[in-house]
């Protein structure tokens, strides 16, 4: 069920409103929009009775939502959501997710050193990047690879941010290193091999970051909007979602990068999504193509590794951009979004490379 306020509904009506849900045994889920306020109810097993809330103050109408996802539905917020960051860090700049402007995430795959973290930050931050993405905690395939820092890597890209001004983007893959990523990280991600896992994904949704959650290798778009209402259905509403290919019968690309899904899920939900054409393809002459054509469809960001030396790359060094070619990738992107009245902000570290290559 879901209730509308009206438009000139008070703070205190839909407090009581709030109330009187959890009064009968529910949980809502107050969602301000541009003209007025929405209001979730979850822990119903049937249909709510709506005459009680219908009468209420300030309430115009009471909803049955028929999707099995309530809370990401556009039924329940038609307003896209933005997700803004703005702290010390960003010299008094904000930042978001979502909106006009494309959020860019690039860094290496995993964190191997201090001195190969702080190369690719100095260089992707130059780009024009606001988020720096980098692996302290890697789920491998083969427990003999590299399987990352641990909270070593966590302070070293907490030490990236302080010095570049980058907020930080690394993945948790159990509750242990989600409490350590919530305490380091501006935003939590959840991989692919993680999008099912329903108890970590509640407890992403106790989290205080917002979460980037990354479509399972076989996800329908119905199990990755569902896999989002288990964060959303815990309180956290600041969510990103993430294409990063899925498993097919393709053999000349790691996966297969689905960009169909950006439209679908804009469609259904008002949730960001953004595109993740570094795992989608695997191959590093492949990544800067769909970077284009991803910003051309009109996803919310790109999330693209970049190692200073990817040949030697402890982790997905076939699929990372060297920095000079992410400096042309960025040079497309600005051109493609602009077409589309959309933005790449210029950061002050890329705004003093521009000037320093003009003078």
């Amino acid at each position: 069920m879901l209730v509308v306020m009206q438009a000139q509904a008070t703070e205190e009506q839909v407090r009581a409103v709030c109330q009187k849900i959890e009064s009968l045994g529910y949980r809502p889920h107050s969602m301000p929009g541009a003209q007025r306020t929405a209001i979730g109810i979850t822990g119903n097993q049937g249909e709510v009775e709506s005459g009680t809330l219908e009468e209420m103050p300030g309430v115009q109408e009471v909803i049955r939502v028929t999707k099995p996802y309530k809370l990401v539905s556009r039924d329940t917020k038609p307003d896209n959501t933005v997700i803004k960051f703005s702290d010390s860090h960003l010299k008094g700049s904000t930042v978001t997710i979502g909106g006009p402007d494309l959020a860019i995430i690039a860094g290496p795959c995993g964190i191997e050193t201090r001195d190969q973290a702080f190369k690719t930050a100095e260089r992707v931050a130059r780009a024009g990047a606001q988020f720096f993405r980098g692996g302290a905690y890697k789920p491998r395939t083969s427990p003999y690879s590299f399987q990352g820092l641990g909270e070593e890597g966590l302070k070293i890209m907490a030490e990236i941010r302080d010095r570049f001004g980058l907020l930080i983007v690394t993945e948790a893959v159990d509750y242990e290193s989600l409490d350590l990523v919530d305490q380091y990280a501006d935003v939590i991600q959840i991989g692919a091999r993680n999008m099912q896992n329903f108890s970590l994904l509640k407890r992403a949704g106790r989290a205080r970051k917002p979460v980037l959650l990354k479509r399972g290798i076989s996800a329908t778009l119905e199990e990755f909007l569902m896999a989002a209402e288990y964060i959303m259905s815990e309180g956290n509403y600041n969510i990103v979602l993430c294409e990063r290919g899925v498993r097919t019968f393709a053999d000349h690309t790691r996966n297969t990068l689905d960009l169909s899904i950006v439209p679908a899920v804009q469609r259904l939900s008002h949730l960001p999504i953004v595109v993740d054409p570094s795992h989608g393809t695997g191959k590093r002459n492949k990544v800067t193509p769909l970077s284009r054509a991803a910003v051309a469809v009109g996803a919310d960001g790109l999330i693209v590794e970049v190692h200073h030396d990817p040949d030697r790359a402890l982790s997905d060094g076939m699929q990372s951009l060297f920095p000079d070619q992410f400096d042309a990738l960025m040079v497309q992107v600005r051109q493609i979004a602009a077409v589309l009245g959309r933005n790449v902000p210029i950061t002050s570290d890329s705004r003093a490379e521009v000037t320093s290559s003009t003078d």
